[in-house]
């Protein structure tokens, strides 16, 4: 792959550069050529040889169209995550390497979603943090937008890759099998009721306390034995007693 002087490109691991001149150069008798690029991150001048461009993985920068593309992977919701963190490491690592920036994108998903969960070590921290800044600082190259906005929309796209893997894990667990069990009919309370208590006494039958008011009405009366049922209930009443208004 060729570049002329001006063109942008993506260095791996350093970020968008500009292609400033080419020179060739004679080191140990032996003439190559060298693009001089320089960094946009920090300002610095990297050397790379024309013939090892491919094995470096220089890059021309992205368009317009594949910004789209990598908003529309970011948010796609499918996320690459090893529970061993020896080779969950080198696989991010591998794909840094790459300089592609689709697959740091897929370093930036997986690393941003673990960290949801669980703290990160150093080495991946500093890994997720170079994943975004490459990211970030082309898109906002390419597309010529401040960096914040740029970091406003990216985060978007990740709050809404984890809710879509979030559906997606949702909809595949399995139903909870039905029970088998029957439902048990409403028992009947086995407690009894307890009887109406009646007003001249907690434990006297209500026949008792009738007979009882009977014998204070004969008493009160003057007479010494209870009437026949008749006779008493013909009979005056001579004066009133107490206990009648507790007669029911």
């Amino acid at each position: 792959m060729s570049f002329q002087i001006g063109d942008k490109v993506i260095y791996p691991n350093h970020g968008l550069g500009i292609v400033e001149k080419v020179e060739e150069k004679t080191i140990l008798g032996t003439t190559t050529g060298f693009f001089h690029l320089r960094i946009i991150a920090n300002e610095t001048t990297v050397l790379v040889p024309v013939a090892n461009v491919d094995n470096v993985g220089l890059r021309r920068a992205i368009t317009d169209e594949e910004v789209e593309r990598l908003f529309g992977l970011i948010s796609d919701g499918k996320i690459d995550n090893h529970q061993n963190w020896k080779g969950r490491f080198k696989d991010n690592s591998d794909k840094m390497r790459t300089g592609s920036i689709y697959d740091m994108a897929d370093v930036l998903k997986s690393l941003t979603f673990l960290a949801k969960s669980k703290s990160l070590s150093f080495r991946e921290k500093r890994m997720l943090d170079r994943a975004k800044s490459l990211i970030v600082s082309e898109i906002s190259e390419v597309m010529q937008l401040t960096v914040d906005s740029v970091e406003d929309r990216v985060g978007q796209a990740l709050e809404k890759c984890f809710a879509a893997k979030a559906r997606a894990e949702q909809r595949a667990r399995p139903a909870p099998p039905p029970s088998r069990r029957r439902p048990r009919p409403p028992q009947p309370s086995r407690r009894p009721a307890r009887p109406r208590p009646s007003p001249l006494g907690r434990h006297a039958p209500a026949n008792q306390l009738t007979c009882l008011l009977r014998r204070c009405r004969c008493i009160w009366a003057g007479r010494a034995v209870r009437p026949p049922a008749r006779s008493y209930a013909a009979a005056e009443p001579v004066s009133s007693c107490p206990l009648e208004a507790l007669v029911p």
